[in-house]
């Protein structure tokens, strides 16, 4: 879009060439800073179209910085610009200074099945129903992704493959640990949880993301099916 279509209404732009129709179809890095704004403004003036008010309030602050440092009042001094859109911009701004601030904090590491018991143990041994879960791991063995994948009795039909590894291909993750618990605190593995384990490890040989532990928990106590080679 060039600068001279700026002082044409939207409505009158060709379908492809309106802000956002641009936005949903390529999506937001193919669409000017200005065009992004007016997005925001959604209307102009009588006599200026949104886009042209956004262009000339990008311009009259020096660039985006200087926009994005401009408190409300300097915000509505440019004519079309209100307190309500006024507010909307700096709302726009904050959200991305304080993305840019965000950290993450740091993701528990679950290269051991004692590190997967510790996290899990405390809200998963006085649970009253058995819980699947899935632990999804980067190539660090960090914690990405946790999910649930059934609740009740644990058999092949309620944990199948499919909807653990799913999950594991959705957020790129390197390998998966699965775990439930055993209401009856005794850990000991049932013939349907190793049924279950080889289950997983094929699948996971088949999807290219291997199962690195089952770990069974109890109270207080814990088994992992790979360290007891019970598979």
């Amino acid at each position: 879009m060039t600068i001279a279509s700026y002082s044409v209404a939207i409505r009158e732009l060709p379908n492809d060439e309106r802000p956002r129709e641009r936005l949903a179809r390529y999506g937001p890095q193919a669409v000017s800073a200005p065009e992004l704004l007016a997005i925001v403004l959604r209307t102009g003036t009588v006599n200026q179209s949104v886009l042209s008010l956004a262009d000339h309030l990008i311009h009259a602050h020096g660039g985006l910085r200087g926009l994005a440092t401009a408190d409300l009042a300097e915000l509505t001094r440019t004519k079309g610009v209100g307190k309500v859109k006024a507010i909307e911009i700096a709302a726009c701004f904050e959200l991305g200074k304080r993305l840019l601030a965000h950290q993450e904090p740091p993701r528990s590491e679950l290269s051991s099945p004692e590190a997967v018991a510790n996290l899990l143990m405390p809200e998963m041994r006085d649970l009253q129903v058995e819980e699947f879960r899935a632990l999804m791991l980067d190539t660090k063995s960090r914690l990405m992704r946790a999910v649930v994948v059934s609740r009740g009795t644990l058999d092949a039909s309620l944990v199948h493959p499919r909807e653990v590894f799913r999950a594991a291909i959705a957020c790129s993750a390197a390998n998966v640990v699965v775990a439930h618990n055993h209401p009856t605190g005794d850990p000991t593995p049932s013939q349907e949880d190793r049924d279950v384990t080889r289950n997983l490890i094929e699948a996971g040989k088949v999807v290219g993301v291997e199962l690195l532990d089952h770990v069974i928990i109890g109270n207080s106590t814990w088994v992992s099916l790979m360290r007891e080679g019970l598979p």
